[in-house]
């Protein structure tokens, strides 16, 4: 048996947190009624708003859990000596949703089961600063009260210094392969658990489950309930069930990522836990959340949904930003905070694609191109013009500065994806000149053709009515998932991101109304 310091006793699962967006209030056992109501249902529904809002007095299963966690690393500075040692859970460097529940709950999972004496602890791979900018991640972290400062972030724990002092043992979640960077710790990873193809063994003595599911968190929740399910509380159960059905597309089969089992532990974490919110509300609020810039710095704005592509000794970056153009433009200081990113990060030029979409769900697109040197920018700029492959049909924006130019584009349906290999030729001096995107892995033993072609028939088959677009560039997808730096482009499942879908609902609804007859009026 392990040790089981915060599993839950035989006692009632704890209530969903009340007053959130997506979880019904406690109060809610009202409208649902059953045989008796009354006295019993008000003192029920008094107790149930009691566990939720005296939070001095109660806190969650899994809050305690990561509050004992720091404990175990202790607050920075972290000192190691005269420490337990420590059983460090790791997600990959993307830090997605499914990387950090990932690595929370099977921490979590271990911690209650293990004999080992080492403290388990789950470490996001990224510094505290970047979490912002992963709006599913804040905000599921926020439905479920658990709070940011009780989690561990690769820049608050040395795991180098804990290896060579002989305190380190890993395992590796939702990614198998590590950077260059960690190459030193692979001797510490006693356990891997992925949903990608393997590209590199680890031999016995470490534990590898590698099964090609839609969520790794789909293999945690496995593991827990199957192991030692009575541990699992309704917040640990709705940081899984969120993740898979984010991963899994709402379930839909018809996108392709959803698997048998997949769809076995969403129901399984379900019947468990029938308060769960709807599947079709949390995929949407978490969709929505990933776009939602509001409380973002311009800085971290610009790094959210960034690419950059290099030719030539010049770098530049292209960021998508979802915001109309007007009020991008109106921001205080834009010239000053643009400069300042662009020397922070030694880009020699920026591009900003601005994108909202209209009443009838079509998108927006204009650009925006910062470049001090006001050569590169004319160059650029006439690239951008000029274009015919696709034409963009850009028309001059007012711009408030000299070196920073603004565009009306009537091209709608020419993404970023689309205007990325205008700019890299622009770079390069010639048509044709393959530059892959910096800090992107590039394809090992597929081409990007076929990663292309996996992604369009996800998505068509998703959407029948889609057609595929002929002029669709050759650029590898932004890294999701398991890939991590000088990690290969994994081979697994289609990869289906929601501005694929947007951009292809969007060609449909603008396809069927420059198509369709007129209403006869009744």
């Amino acid at each position: 048996m392990g040790r089981g310091r915060y599993a839950v006793r035989a006692s009632p699962a704890p209530f969903p947190p009340q007053g959130s967006r997506l979880w019904p209030a406690a109060c809610g056992l009202r409208a649902r009624g059953g045989a008796r109501r009354g006295q019993l249902e008000g003192l029920l529904c008094w107790a149930a708003e009691e566990v939720v809002l005296s939070r001095s007095r109660w806190s969650s299963v899994m809050e305690r859990f990561l509050q004992g966690c720091r404990a175990a690393v202790q607050p920075p500075p972290f000192s190691f000596q005269e420490s337990r040692p420590l059983h460090v859970v790791l997600g990959n460097e993307a830090c997605d949703l499914d990387s950090m529940v990932s690595a929370l709950t099977l921490a979590f999972y271990l911690e209650n089961t293990s004999e080992s004496k080492a403290a388990f602890v789950p470490v996001l791979n990224i510094p505290r600063s970047e979490l912002v900018l992963r709006g599913d991640s804040v905000f599921l972290l926020s439905e479920l009260n658990i709070p940011e400062s009780s989690l561990i972030f690769r820049d608050e724990i040395d795991l180098h210094a804990l290896h060579q002092t002989g305190q380190l043992t890993l395992t590796l979640v939702d990614h198998h392969i590590l950077p260059s960077s960690d190459a030193a710790l692979e001797k510490a990873v006693t356990e891997v658990l992925d949903h990608r193809p393997l590209e590199q063994q680890h031999p016995p003595p470490c534990r590898v489950t590698a099964e090609l599911v839609g969520s790794c968190a789909t293999l945690v929740a496995e593991r827990i309930l199957q192991g030692k399910p009575e541990i699992l509380d309704w917040q640990t159960a709705a940081l899984l069930h969120g993740t898979i059905i984010l991963d899994c597309v709402n379930m839909a089969p018809e996108a392709g990522k959803v698997t048998p089992k997949d769809s076995k532990y969403v129901a399984q974490l379900e019947a468990h836990f029938p308060d769960l919110p709807s599947r079709s509300n949390i995929f949407e609020s978490l969709q929505k959340a990933k776009f939602d810039i509001s409380g973002l710095t311009t800085e971290q704005m610009l790094r959210k949904d960034l690419k950059t592509i290099s030719g030539n000794g010049t770098m530049l970056a292209i960021s998508a930003i979802y915001m109309d153009l007007e009020v991008f433009l109106q921001k205080s200081n834009l010239t000053a905070e643009l400069d300042a990113f662009c020397q922070a990060h030694g880009y020699d030029a920026f591009v900003a694609m601005t994108i909202t979409f209209n009443p009838d769900n079509e998108p927006v697109r204009h650009l925006v191109v910062f470049c001090p040197s006001m050569d590169l920018q004319s160059m650029i700029c006439g690239a951008l013009e000029c274009s015919s492959c696709p034409p963009l049909n850009l028309t001059p924006a007012p711009s408030p500065h000299p070196n920073l130019r603004a565009y009306f584009q009537g091209n709608v349906l020419a993404s970023r994806k689309k205007v990325l290999p205008i700019l890299r030729d622009a770079l390069w001096g010639h048509p044709g000149a393959m530059k892959t995107p910096s800090g992107t892995p590039g394809p090992e033993g597929s081409s990007q053709e076929q990663i292309d072609d996996e992604l369009d028939k996800a998505i068509s088959t998703l959407i029948p009515e889609m057609i595929r677009d002929e002029e669709e560039p050759v650029l590898p997808p932004t890294p999701m998932n398991s890939l991590v730096d000088e990690c290969p482009l994994d081979r697994g499942l289609p990869k289906l991101s929601a501005e694929a879908i947007f951009e292809k609902c969007s060609q449909i609804t603008m396809a069927r109304s420059s198509t369709s007859p007129p209403q006869k009026k009744k």
